[in-house]
């Protein structure tokens, strides 16, 4: 894409006057987009006009380049730290969050660890609490620590009151905030939850896209369905199976039910659902193992 107006312009000459680029005339791209170069502030504002549709699409084009093609595989925090294995959809129903380590083992291992006779954490060895303020206790240590999943545990507990504390929704948001800027995924997602519901703060579903979107480039994959779900809300239709193409082959069953839906709509092609498919099984398979279907069977 070439967005120089004056004759004989080029890659390495400014945009607005021509000037070429030497040892004396330093070119700078525009910070936005790129596309072009300039010799200096004044030329730049003289050309923004006739550069700002490129520039604005082209800034788009960049971003959804970074939204769709970061985040396509789930982080550390989905495996089980023991058999190492991602840990099935979700995860809350396949897991079991140790509050001794904020460490979430797979159901399989935990019945492993079970029938060998150990009653401690399979991860750190610590003895289980014996009740709520033992348990809050342990989360409160590693939050003193900065750890941003204990801070982003204890801001789920003030959230629904739990543990013996006082449901606060205001404080839970605060941790959330917290927990994010210490790099928690989840913190992200919680807070992408807050604001598309109003739950602690004021409804901002523009907001709530915005976590999201942080918390999907980083693979998080209900993030990743719900970006979808906002795009398809809005007729977005070729978006919103951008994105459940991209949780399905992480795993997410509804996103995969979300694509057929469209493809029997007309929505999506053949091969996207196919392609789905493909790679949703592919997810399931690698999160089988013969530990995680004992427990299964015996749940």
């Amino acid at each position: 894409m070439n967005c120089v107006p004056c004759d004989g312009g080029g890659d390495e000459s400014c945009a607005n006057c021509g000037k070429l680029g030497s040892d004396a005339i330093k070119l700078k791209n525009c910070t936005a987009c790129r596309l072009v170069k300039y010799c200096g502030v004044d030329c730049q504002r003289a050309h923004r006009k006739k550069h700002k549709k490129a520039c604005k699409k082209r800034v788009a084009e960049l971003k959804d380049e970074q939204l769709y093609g970061q985040g396509l595989e789930r982080p550390e925090g989905d495996f089980c730290p023991i058999c190492t294995l991602p840990i099935p959809l979700q995860m809350g129903n396949h897991s079991i969050l140790m509050t001794c380590c904020i460490q979430k083992i797979c159901n399989g291992c935990h019945m492993a660890a079970l029938k060998r006779g150990m009653d401690d954490c399979a991860f750190c060895r610590t003895p289980p609490s014996d009740n709520d303020s033992d348990s809050l206790a342990k989360i409160q240590a590693r939050v003193s620590k900065n750890d941003p999943a204990a801070i982003h545990l204890l801001g789920q507990k003030y959230f629904w009151g739990m543990k013996g504390l006082q449901k606060d929704m205001r404080r839970a948001v605060n941790l959330w905030e917290e927990a994010a800027e210490l790099s928690s995924i989840e913190a992200l997602f919680s807070l992408g939850d807050a604001y598309n519901e109003g739950n602690g703060v004021q409804q901002d579903k523009a907001k709530a896209v915005e976590f999201y979107a942080k918390a999907a480039m980083q693979g998080h994959v209900d993030s990743r369905h719900n970006l979808g779900c906002f795009e398809g809300k809005k007729g977005n239709h070729d978006r919103a199976v951008r994105h459940w193409l991209i949780s399905a082959k992480m795993g997410e069953e509804q996103s995969l039910e979300n694509i057929k839906n469209k493809f029997m709509a007309g929505l999506a092609t053949k091969e996207q659902y196919s392609e789905a498919l493909k790679g949703y099984q592919g997810a399931v398979e690698e999160m089988k193992s013969h530990d995680r279907e004992e427990a299964k069977a015996f749940r």
